[in-house]
């Protein structure tokens, strides 16, 4: 019996192993979409997202801004807001990336080498790819924040690596060691 719950237990192993890379797969899609936008859209969803960060600050802290007051802080924070969805995009594709790589026994400074490569040079081709879209450039500046999200990402992602192994994964470890251990004393 104990050697059909290993087997099942690897079997959904090689099944989920390869669907740890769906989140940074579907993170660079989602980074492919906002660069395709024109202009306009991209525009207008920074925005959106301007003025819904600004009504709900006035909401929480009781500013009482009116609805001039709101659309022109909006207007005001459209370069911070733009540069702050790049950062945050790359920190999210750089653990989404790391967290693969992680499962597969990339550790230490090799995976930050892989991961922050591959984000970096996606953000290379991602700004390439927005010289295609209508009224938007290239711009090797975004490249830079891009990369400093990826930098961020990364040090998150050791991090949760880090308190992985020393906290929940200490224990299954400890469990497999003291098995095989116990096993080898039995079988002298």
């Amino acid at each position: 019996m104990s050697n059909l719950g290993i087997s099942i237990s690897r079997n959904w192993k090689t099944v989920l192993k390869p669907l740890s890379f769906l989140p940074a797969i579907l993170i660079m899609c989602m980074i492919f979409s906002f660069s395709a936008q024109n202009d306009t859209e991209s525009g207008q969803l920074s925005y959106q997202v301007g003025m819904t960060v600004f009504s709900v600050a006035n909401n929480t802290f009781d500013r009482g801004w009116s609805q001039t007051e709101l659309e022109e802080l909006t207007n005001r924070s459209q370069h911070l807001i733009r540069k702050t969805a790049h950062v945050t995009e790359y920190v999210m594709l750089a653990v989404s990336v790391a967290f693969p790589l992680y499962v597969y026994g990339v550790k230490g400074l090799w995976l930050v080498l892989m991961a922050g490569s591959f984000c970096v040079v996606f953000a290379g081709l991602d700004e390439f790819h927005q010289s295609f879209s209508d009224g938007r450039s290239p711009q090797t500046t975004d490249v830079l924040i891009d990369s400093c999200g990826v930098m961020i990402g990364l040090v998150i992602a050791t991090i949760l690596g880090w308190t992985g192994q020393m906290t929940m994964f200490r224990t299954m470890l400890d469990n497999k060691f003291n098995k095989n251990n116990r096993k080898q004393l039995t079988s002298t």
